[in-house]
């Protein structure tokens, strides 16, 4: 063997080199292959305004191992990557930096906008894909997409058409989320609830005909300049000879009608209820069945219009404040008590969200939602784990329609045209368009798509659809969908229905969901706590293979993860195991150059190499079925503890007399299991560290140009598993001897460095010929001077240690393991210094003043403390009477 592994395992020596080498093989491009089962993941696409953080960390982590596994498995393997435009955050971008040079979006008109954004794109737009790649994702970099390139757009006006056709894309006023601070409608799934300290005001709305009030309660009373109505419940005989009477709306001093409506709840406060139509989504509808006018008291930054001279140009806030102080001094302000409550804010910017009534482009969404529930209900698609089935019914049985059109300029223009003389409207995908009754030039509406409108195409769009391409026949439907479960409302449920209305068929047949990331005291990972974790400043400190080991060690479908950096640590000394290991077993190979170990018959195998032989089998064959079912937390610890105590700990160690015996006539078996076992463990371990596992292999084969990804998957075999079995029993009956062995010592502290002999007794002749046959293991796995082996008691020592084994007993000379006098010497000291513990502990919770006045917790302590004094005592006293007879 010509090449050599570095002395020290150092990642920036290996992980770009590599990375390159894999890029220029092509390893990771996909082709449409009739003769090989495609297996196709579309990256969910990150935000070019964004950073690789510990969620994408691990998203691509979980997704880069399905694919390295499957690509081993002989499927053609397609992983298509990609940036989305992200409309909000990549404009806000770009108005700053203008804001910065003086600069507005208007000053400069929307065309420059446009170039100045895409010229930010290409500047900035590609940094997360450059840091997908320091994690080793192998995606299809020929592939790449972006969800504004020629195709995607040509696949959103598309939809966009056929929907407007089908009647199921409509324009209308309605109630939608409103951000003042982005400026944008936002869609419901898009509004994030949080509990805020809020009040309830309770106020005194007086009877146009002089006969009374009406009392009722807000928490936004800065609305009331827009209320249109007060409402009770048709049924509720507190307020029933008051419907039909009008009310003098305080401050404003308009007449408004009192409603009789269901939505009213009775037991609530008083059971009445200030209607703003054009500012709540209850209220709106309420408004529609009692042809309520619609009053906007608010501009789209959340000040109050002109039409309230007062409070003109107030922001909301401000102008709640000033609204608050006139109604107290009108007498309409009765009373104040504090109200927690859920408030809507904006996903991207956290501003507190405004519903206000608004001319918008919407999606009908009950038509739509149907076949994607029908779709999970009859197992087209399935969860991982099942039971987030319930959120995505959740969203798609309450749904309400869409709002899919954005006050911004950077995204998918909306293609629908006006004409500003006659009124008409044309819906087309050409770039441009002339009214068909006056013959003049159309105006594009200037609003832009909502960004999930073209992200919820993406599993298609990016193949070529609405063209009939090779690869849409091919990779489509895709395969397995890997995402948080945060983002089941935005993006999988609307892939799910754009996907079965424009293709017939769903985007895939499984969405594999995982938690979130959190810190080590399990806090969601934020700015404002300053808790994140750049995962390229551990890759920099650790490398990709200890991060990957990191995030995917413990990790189950759905649940939340802690980060801890000793976990990190953890990682990266097993990667040091492996490297260190593979050393030791190339280094053996060069000092045996002249032994042909590649051809070793299996009768020459002895029962330990047919052991590790029939672990790695079984291994095989349980990381296959856990990876298939998506524990993937699962299949990447029963590779580590295989690595680390089979084969490190246990065989390696088992074979080092073998090795190092020059007249050992099964050093050949050895060295081939050696080589054949460790190949096939880095296979299994290469989905989950790729880099440290390519380097060991192609080392180990001595061929730049192959590649472990490119190998094939180790697969089970029944017959190794039959002919094994007995072999692999014999040999764990020796570990249990072993671990028996190593127990006593460690219980009596017998120091590594003494050693002595072990005399195994066993009237059973198979158990005699098992210990015969492994008794080299015994000098170095169970610490022996020399090993017996013999069928009765003769010459064992009465005083001798044992230790119980199936079908015999093992015993060890009680004076090789201990000098007695200095462990009874020790041991009083030991018992003098208890006794000491146990007097002060007894005596401090024997003290009436310390507990009375201790803390709780305090006395708790000391109760344990004396509990494990008194069983560390009876340990000591039962060690000194065994030891002085």
């Amino acid at each position: 063997m010509k090449k050599e592994l570095g002395k020290t395992y150092d990642p920036k020596d290996i992980e770009d080199r590599l990375y390159q080498k894999w890029i220029d093989k092509k390893y990771f491009h996909a082709e449409v292959r009739e003769d090989k089962k495609p297996y196709t993941i579309v990256i969910p696409p990150p935000n070019i305004t964004g950073q690789l953080h510990m969620g994408h960390a691990l998203d691509n982590t979980l997704q880069d191992i399905l694919i390295r596994f499957k690509r081993m498995q002989g499927f053609e393997t397609l992983w298509l990557p990609g940036t989305d435009h992200a409309s909000i955050a990549t404009e806000a971008k770009v108005v700053e930096a203008l804001k910065e040079e003086g600069l507005s979006k208007d000053e400069i008109g929307r065309e420059k906008f446009l170039e100045r954004t895409w010229a930010w794109k290409e500047q900035y737009g590609g940094r997360i894909v450059e840091q997908l790649k320091k994690m080793g994702s192998s995606c299809d970099w020929d592939r790449e997409r972006f969800t504004m390139d020629e195709g995607c757009n040509k696949a959103v006006k598309k939809v966009f058409v056929n929907l407007y056709n089908k009647g199921l894309i409509y324009r209308g006023e309605r109630i939608i989320n409103w951000c003042p601070h982005c400026l944008t409608s936002i869609s419901d799934a898009e509004v994030e609830y949080e509990d805020q300290k809020g009040h309830f005001w309770h106020l005194r709305y007086p009877l146009a005909d002089g006969s009374g009030y009406i009392n009722l309660a807000t928490t936004r009373p800065e609305t009331l300049l827009g209320d249109t109505a007060v409402a009770v419940n048709p049924n509720d005989e507190r307020y029933k000879d008051m419907v039909g009477k009008e009310l003098i709306l305080p401050i404003v001093h308009r007449k408004i009608p009192i409603v009789a409506d269901d939505y009213v709840d009775m037991e609530f406060g008083t059971g009445v209820v200030k209607i703003t139509p054009a500012h709540d989504p209850n209220d709106f509808e309420v408004g529609l069945r009692h042809n309520l006018p619609v009053i906007n008291v608010m501009t789209d930054d959340a000040k109050i219009v002109d039409d309230y001279e007062k409070y003109a140009g107030m922001d909301r806030y401000e102008a709640r404040k000033a609204i608050l102080v006139d109604l107290e001094a009108e007498g309409a302000l009765i009373k104040t008590e504090d109200h927690d409550h859920n408030v809507g804010t904006c996903y991207r910017c956290g501003t507190t969200v405004e519903p206000r009534v608004s001319k918008q482009w919407f999606v009908k969404m009950k038509p739509l939602a149907g076949p994607a529930i029908d779709a999970v209900k009859n197992g087209e698609t399935r969860f991982v784990p099942d039971h987030f089935n319930k959120t995505y019914f959740h969203w798609l049985e309450n749904i309400r329609d869409w709002c899919i059109s954005r006050q911004l300029w950077w995204g998918h223009q909306i293609p629908a045209f006006y004409c500003d003389d006659c009124g008409e409207v044309v819906v087309t995908t050409d770039n441009e368009a002339v009214c068909p009754k006056c013959g003049k030039k159309m105006r594009q509406d200037p609003d832009t798509l909502d960004t999930w409108f073209s992200s919820a195409l993406w599993p298609f769009s990016t193949l070529g659809w609405p063209d009939e391409t090779e690869e849409m026949k091919y990779f489509y439907p895709t395969s397995t969908l890997v995402t948080g479960y945060d983002i089941i409302p935005f993006w999988v449920m609307r892939m799910m229905f754009s996907g079965i209305e424009h293709t017939g068929q769903v985007p895939f047949d499984t969405v594999l969901i995982h938690g979130l990331v959190r810190d080590s005291q399990g806090r969601k990972m934020s700015k404002s706590l300053g808790n994140g974790i750049d995962p390229l400043e551990v890759i920099d400190k650790y490398g990709a293979d200890a991060l990957r080991l990191t995030l995917v060690t413990g990790n189950a479908p759905g649940n939340d993860m802690r980060f801890y950096w000793e976990r990190v640590e953890a990682s990266r000394n097993f990667a040091n195991k492996v490297w260190n290991a593979s050393r030791f077993i190339m280094m053996n190979f060069a000092q045996n150059e002249d032994i042909d170990y590649e051809n070793v018959p299996q009768a020459d195998l002895t029962q330990a190499d047919k052991w590790i032989i029939g672990k790695f089998n079984k291994l095989a064959k349980d990381v296959t079925a856990h990876l298939e079912s998506f524990d993937l937390g699962i299949a990447v610890q029963k590779v580590y503890d295989f690595i680390w105590e089979e084969f490190c700990d246990w065989y390696i160690e088992m074979v080092k007399p073998r090795l190092y015996n020059e007249a050992d006539t099964t050093k050949a078996a050895a060295l081939y299991t050696l080589k054949t076992v460790l190949t096939k463990a880095l296979k299994l371990l290469h989905p989950f560290m790729p880099f440290i596992t390519d380097e060991i292999y192609c080392t180990l084969m001595d061929n730049d140009e192959d590649s472990i990804m490119v190998s094939d998957w180790p697969v089970f075999s029944e017959e190794i598993e039959k002919d094994f079995a007995e072999d692999m029993a014999a040999v764990e009956r020796i570990k249990e001897a072993v671990k028996g062995i190593r127990n006593i010592r460690g219980e009596m502290n017998v120091p590594p460095s003494k050693k002595a002999s072990v005399i195994v007794v066993s009237e059973d002749n198979e158990v005699c010929e098992i210990f015969e046959k492994n008794r080299v293991f015994f000098a170095t796995l169970g610490l022996a001077s020399e090993v017996k082996i013999q069928a009765d008691m003769t010459g064992v020592d009465a005083n001798a240690v044992s230790v119980v084994i199936d079908k015999g007993t093992i015993y060890m000379p009680f004076e090789e393991l201990v000098d007695v006098e200095k462990e009874i010497e020790r041991l009083k000291k030991d018992e003098k210094k208890l006794e000491g513990e146990l007097k002060r502990s007894e005596g401090m919770l024997g003290n009436p003043n310390f507990v009375n006045k201790a803390p709780a917790k305090k006395i708790e302590e000391e109760k344990a403390k004396l509990e494990k004094y008194k069983s560390m005592m009876a340990q000591v006293k039962e060690r000194l009477a065994q030891l002085q007879g």
